[in-house]
């Protein structure tokens, strides 16, 4: 399918190798929350930028932290 949307002009993530760390320093990899709101947004149609999905998916967190007082487990948001 990736192959189809090249020939008609669209992109691939495999032509970009940072397409997956948008707005992310090099080697900065991505965290759980981010890596289930890339599926759902991709399941969705890719409705939202990657850039947009990580606004979002800090945003949840922030809220979750104030309004129960705990930092969120490292390992699934960092």
């Amino acid at each position: 399918m990736d192959a189809l949307k090249n020939i008609a002009g669209g992109s691939s993530s495999h032509g970009n190798a940072n397409a997956g760390n948008a707005g992310r320093a090099p080697g900065e990899k991505k965290d759980l929350g981010d890596r289930i709101a890339g599926f759902a947004n991709k399941k969705e149609g890719n409705k939202f930028s990657d850039q947009q999905l990580e606004s979002g998916t800090d945003k949840i967190r922030g809220m979750y932290e104030k309004a129960t007082g705990n930092k969120v487990n490292p390992k699934i948001s960092q």
